[in-house]
């Protein structure tokens, strides 16, 4: 095994392969200035924000990250929702499945909850389940108190004209997931 390294090693040197011979290519001429510190990454903390949005594409609901001044609150994200996709996002083939007559959902947030207040009942909602995903998926993935991941936020859903609260979380894929008394 040596004799075969040191044939190697002999070889490489005869063709005139410079560098090191142990794989990492580093010469050894040792440090060599190369410039300044790298540029182009963000400090912790600073930078732009964005708001995840859920839209609808041909394979279901698609997540989009909208770039916003700060970290979107549940309302501000909605309010962004209810504005449709933007150009870049219908070019991609992004939709909505909320009308574009739609009234302005509201929501508050509290410690790793949110609660949306819809303009009518789910069971009248023209667009749908996929419709209501959207809203609580992003309802979910905006900035919530209480540092939960999204899939863990609990969005209680109020119906007018319906008495009492329904409650789901947003799972992975998108879908709205009940949660289930014990």
């Amino acid at each position: 095994m040596k004799r075969s390294l040191a044939y190697l090693t002999a070889a490489l040197l005869a063709l005139g392969v410079t560098g090191s011979v142990t794989g990492c290519g580093a010469g050894s001429t040792g440090p060599v200035r190369d410039g300044g510190p790298a540029s182009g990454l963000r400090e912790p903390g600073g930078g732009s924000q964005y708001a995840q949005l859920y839209f609808v594409s041909t394979r279901g609901l698609q997540s989009v990250a909208r770039q916003t001044s700060t970290a979107a609150r549940p309302q501000q994200a909605l309010d962004l929702l209810l504005e449709g996709p933007d150009s870049a996002e219908r070019a991609r083939g992004l939709t909505t499945d909320l009308p574009p007559s739609y009234e302005r959902v509201f929501a508050q947030a509290g410690k790793g909850t949110v609660d949306v207040h819809l303009p009518v009942a789910v069971a009248d909602m023209h667009s749908g389940t996929l419709g209501l995903n959207q809203i609580v998926c992003t309802a979910a993935n905006a900035r919530v108190p209480g540092g939960k991941r999204p899939p863990d936020v609990t969005v209680r859903v109020h119906e007018p004209g319906i008495k009492g609260v329904w409650s789901v979380h947003c799972d992975a894929t998108g879908s709205i997931v009940p949660i289930l008394d014990r």
